[in-house]
């Protein structure tokens, strides 16, 4: 009866670490966070003010994008004639849409002047400057041909900053100023309707292929 008993302790116990384990890696357990400070890293200041707003472009991004995600859109793919969303539901492209429109660049216009300019360097058949800046294929050739492009390698932490833009093969996110403490940023993401956090210490659970692009709005 106490060997049974010790056995039934057992398993639950490792029962609890495993939903533990798993809790923390999908970030529902909050993660230490750390700044660049911590690591020595200068963080980065953009010398250009799109918007002219006394903030320069890459805090103003990250700031944006934050203040995006505290609005909690619902994850739903819908088609608006106004281009951004103008409900409560939005896609992993448009965190970078609003963080980038906020800070002075909309997104719908360059995408679509970059796409009608360029046609052979986008596979769209049919153009629709509505839905075309929100696709993740688009804007990862957009960000190629018009910005600043850096490393898709994680362990030169020193090389991520916060507002950068981060694709991958079917998704696409912004970097956080917060960091683990290997020094991974975290990143800030919209995936799934049943994403509870939107930024998150999860890009080491990513296969190092399925990142794409790393981009710096220039």
């Amino acid at each position: 009866m106490k060997k049974k008993l010790i056995i039934h302790i057992t398993i639950c116990i490792i029962l609890i670490l495993i939903i533990v384990i798993m809790l923390y890696k999908l970030s529902i357990i909050p993660h230490k966070q750390y700044t660049n400070a911590n690591f020595n890293i200068k963080t980065y200041t953009s010398s250009i003010d799109k918007d002219n707003d006394g903030i320069d472009d890459q805090t103003d991004i990250l700031n944006n994008v934050k203040k995006y995600i505290q609005t909690k859109p619902k994850y739903q793919s819908k088609y608006y004639n106004t281009g951004y969303p103008n409900d409560e539901y939005g896609v992993c492209t448009d965190v970078v849409g609003f963080g980038l429109k906020d800070a002075g660049y909309n997104l719908m216009e360059l995408v679509n002047e970059d796409i009608i300019n360029n046609k052979e360097n986008y596979n769209v058949e049919q153009i629709d400057k509505n839905i075309d800046f929100r696709r993740v294929r688009n804007l990862n050739v957009y960000f190629k041909n018009n910005n600043i492009t850096l490393t898709t390698d994680l362990s030169k932490i020193e090389e991520w900053q916060g507002g950068d833009i981060i694709v991958f093969k079917d998704h696409i996110g912004i970097i956080s100023d917060k960091r683990n403490k290997r020094g991974i940023p975290f990143l800030i993401h919209h995936e799934n309707p049943m994403q509870i956090n939107y930024e998150e210490d999860v890009l080491e659970l990513y296969d190092k292929d399925y990142i794409i692009g790393h981009y710096r709005i220039s």
